[in-house]
């Protein structure tokens, strides 16, 4: 029958589909080290404590990474990373980080907690971080959740009764599924009373500046501002963003994700001092928000520290297409291993996601530039792109996997219409 081989056809390109997705996800979030290593030293008694939670299961790198680094430019914040245990953790990208202390260990109740996305944010393996964050909310603690990290707070309990918004795609579904929370589309952060939510990505950046404003007074959000430099930003700016849907132009995420093969490997520089919100816009643009590479942080060290003291744990490989380097600390590495260097020039003022995007539209395409704009909702009218229109690799594998379905299809139906041969008939 013609079903049959249609069936086939379809199995067989959604099993391609299927396997490529879980190839991209194991590749952004790859096992971190086993063991668990000493905790950090506690945090100065002046300062606003921020604790930055990390889940067992896996973290978004820029979620987390982007207000660190915006709390962190203020010497009126001291932030920590906490996560169930001691032992190192994943964020997207392949980033492996140590976490500062546990849920348990914190020398006092944190007044600030970030809550990013995780994998398993409703599941097992991220019920104590859920216990943890609805304890925080429950004391007074300023919660800020970041993107998808809503997603925890809802299935926390801590949005009931509130406003909130989060991440474009998902509003859809968390409007269904937790509907005792007021969702707003189209808004950079929405704050109720404690709790602020943002949108995508790098909207955490604004979020964590209203965080400052709130704690720390004008003057000092506009001073962290002024350092972060997000496009457009001011404190009395409009929270209205555009409200997106899925649509035609978000192609090439989908294509990079279902088809990982022959995707480049690219380190990412991480000696001691990288700032954090540089390797943020890295990991997010090139990996978590476009899938157009495999994203390795990289030193020669076994363990490095970035600009304000988080805890890395690099890989120290040589099999890369690329080094993606902030400085020329890790140049000479490089060389003696033949691996080609990509400077990552931030001009005075400017975000590294605007160098960021720029990179990968010119070592990738302008197509997948523009796609990972819109997945971290961020505001890139004002970025001139130049590279290649479009991603042609996954492009060409998507248009091989058609035919070999095609092919399959028709070898089916043709088998079904031969002849049969009546073997009696010829004895």
């Amino acid at each position: 029958m013609r079903w049959v081989g249609v069936a086939a056809a379809v199995l067989l390109v959604g099993g391609v589909v299927a396997g490529g997705v879980g190839v991209s996800m194991a590749r952004s979030f790859p096992a971190a080290p086993g063991g668990e290593l000493a905790a950090a030293r506690a945090a100065d008694p002046d300062r606003v404590l921020v604790a930055v939670a990390a889940g067992s299961s896996g973290t978004v790198a820029a979620d987390a990474l982007a207000p660190y680094a915006v709390f962190a430019a203020s010497d009126r914040f001291a932030v920590r990373v906490v996560a169930e245990t001691l032992a190192p953790v994943t964020f997207s990208g392949g980033l492996h980080v140590v976490p500062d202390t546990t849920f348990t260990g914190l020398d006092r109740a944190p007044d600030v907690v970030v809550v990013p996305a995780v994998v398993d944010w409703n599941g097992p393996r991220e019920a104590a971080l859920r216990t943890w964050v609805a304890a925080q909310a429950a004391r007074g603690a300023v919660v800020l959740g970041v993107c998808a990290g809503a997603k925890m707070l809802a299935a926390a309990g801590v949005l009931d009764g509130r406003s909130a918004t989060t991440f474009w795609s998902a509003l859809p579904d968390m409007r269904s599924d937790y509907p005792r929370t007021s969702w707003l589309a189209g808004k950079r952060y929405v704050e109720d009373g404690p709790v602020v939510t943002t949108a995508g990505v790098t909207s955490g950046v604004v979020g964590a500046l209203r965080v400052v404003e709130r704690l720390a007074g004008p003057a000092e959000a506009d001073a962290v501002g002024r350092r972060v430099a997000y496009p457009g930003w001011s404190r009395t700016g409009s929270l209205d963003i555009e409200a997106h849907s899925y649509a035609p132009a978000d192609l090439p995420y989908a294509l990079n994700a279902a088809f990982p093969w022959g995707r480049p490997t690219t380190g990412v520089a991480v000696p001691d001092g990288v700032d954090e919100l540089a390797l943020a816009a890295v990991l997010e643009t090139h990996s978590g928000s476009s899938f157009a590479a495999t994203t390795v942080p990289v030193a020669p060290a076994d363990r490095t520290t970035t600009r304000h003291g988080l805890r890395l744990l690099p890989s120290r490989t040589t099999d890369l297409t690329r080094l993606i380097a902030f400085d020329s600390a890790l140049d000479g590495w490089a060389a003696a291993h033949g691996v080609p260097v990509t400077r990552l020039a931030v001009a005075a003022g400017e975000s590294p996601f605007d160098a960021a995007l720029r990179d990968l539209a010119a070592t990738g395409d302008r197509a997948t530039a523009r796609a990972a704009a819109t997945f971290t909702e961020y505001p890139a009218g004002h970025l001139a792109l130049s590279g290649p229109a479009w991603p042609w690799r996954p492009t060409a594998l998507l248009v091989l996997t058609l035919l070999a379905a095609t092919g399959v299809a028709v070898l089916l139906s043709c088998l079904h219409h031969l002849p049969l041969v009546d073997r009696g008939a010829s004895r």
